[in-house]
């Protein structure tokens, strides 16, 4: 799978079944007739609305009625009439859009952003800030199920949801737990699980003192907002760690400190997990990262049965140690001596499992959907002998013609055959790296 992002959309293609299939928004439209949100919230922006919501903006007509009160959803007629909520709309969004599709499900986002990657998609986008508390709060009373697509959420309106009966999956305290890389760390650890040595670090003395416990490299991390190698960085001896410190932003900012892990391969696992607790596991699969940025997903990971075994087993005592439903991402170092460490958990899908849509039984996207609302898990296996993902980025210095020069190649190209696909990610920001 071939993930391309490019200034105002990202593609993707995969090496793996043989269906040649081009996700187009026009295999989502639906039709219901009334909305399920104030009518204050569906006047148009120029209106005086409070900032957290813009307005809402639907892939189907609107009701032309003035009454103030809420209008219900049309009935589901799908696997399930539960109403998903999800906080966020980027492309794991979007991806999430197009699996429930597929089983005649309504998905509802709340995002910022007015044209979002999920926007086209969804059956409703809520325009608010998914980290403003009241906007949460509001949004959540329409959603039969919330879930998130970013653990970058204010968990504490998440615990507060719970408390009123929300249904939130995953639950609140493993968002909690995640979105802190540090706390994190502390759980794991709590729960016996292998991880690279670390501490918290809070003035100079402290990192100094982390530096003559672990050595050189010592490698600086945020506890928050931190990814992509965004908020990270490595002191190469003690004297950096002063310019390092303030570059990340200082003592205040939080940080702490990770000894030095000189592994052979990056990992990851799948894990999908149900309400019941019971999980299944994608194959492990290897990740290679460029300027800390996911490049290559081989699936699957081209390491011994009983490395596979290891992490397996990992991931799932990871995953089974939170609380609540949902796909999860375990990323993981495999060192030289053939120790597995845990690195990261993502509450959510993830970009290693991006090649799932096409070359397993069932995507990563669709066994979220059916772990939050309580179906039946399905098939996480290869149906193909293998499949490669790679990660396309648009350059820094792009030209607003590099999409269209790029698409139109792939389209066109007379090399492409029916064992790449192609997906777009419809992002409309234009950054480079991106």
């Amino acid at each position: 799978m071939l993930v391309k992002y490019s200034p105002a959309t990202s593609c993707a293609f995969s090496s793996s079944s043989r269906h040649h299939c081009y996700h187009n928004r026009s295999h989502f439209a639906c039709a219901p007739k009334s909305s399920p949100f104030p009518s204050w919230v569906l006047r148009s922006a120029e209106s005086s609305l409070p900032s957290r919501y813009v307005c809402v903006r639907s892939s189907f007509q609107e009701d032309s009625g003035s009454s103030s009160h809420p209008q219900e959803m049309t009935t589901t007629h799908g696997v399930s009439e539960t109403i998903i909520g999800v906080l966020g709309g980027g492309q794991l969004g979007r991806m999430l859009c197009q699996a429930a599709s597929k089983m005649a499900l309504k998905i509802v986002i709340l995002d910022p952003m007015e044209n979002c990657p999920a926007s086209s998609l969804s059956y409703q986008h809520v325009v608010g800030n998914f980290k403003d508390g009241d906007a949460v709060c509001e949004f959540a009373k329409r959603c039969g199920v919330l879930t998130v697509e970013i653990e970058h959420v204010d968990a504490i309106t998440l615990e507060k949801l719970e408390q009123q009966g929300i249904d939130c999956q995953p639950k609140a305290s493993t968002i909690r737990i995640i979105q802190d890389k540090y706390s994190q760390k502390v759980y794991f650890s709590q729960h016996s699980i292998p991880l690279p040595d670390f501490m918290e670090i809070n003035n100079l003395a402290s990192a100094e003192k982390a530096g003559e416990l672990f050595g050189y490299p010592l490698m600086i991390k945020s506890k928050r907002l931190a990814y992509d190698g965004r908020g990270n960085a490595v002191a190469h001896k003690k004297e950096d760690l002063s310019s390092i410190v303030n570059s990340l932003g200082g003592f205040e900012h939080g940080l702490y400190v990770e000894k030095w892990t000189p592994f052979v391969k990056e990992l990851s696992v799948i894990v999908a997990r149900s309400r019941d607790g019971s999980t299944l596991c994608y194959p492990v699969v290897e990740t290679v990262h460029k300027d800390n940025i996911c490049h290559v997903v081989e699936a699957p990971a081209d390491i011994p049965e009983k490395t596979k075994k290891l992490s397996i087993d990992i991931a799932q005592k990871a995953v089974g140690s939170l609380e609540g439903a949902g796909v999860f991402a375990v990323e993981l170092f495999l060192t030289q001596d053939g120790q597995v460490l845990l690195n990261e958990v993502a509450p959510r899908p993830h970009n290693s499992g991006h090649h799932t849509i096409e070359s397993c039984y069932t995507s990563q996207y669709e066994h979220h959907l059916r772990a939050i609302l309580g179906l039946p898990l399905g098939d996480p296996s290869l149906k193909t002998p293998a499949a490669i993902m790679y990660n396309i980025l648009g350059e820094v210095d792009y030209q607003i013609s590099y999409r269209h020069q790029y698409i139109s190649g792939d389209y066109n190209t007379k090399s492409c055959n029916f064992s790449e696909f192609i997906c777009l990610f419809s992002q409309r920001e234009k950054r480079g790296l991106r």
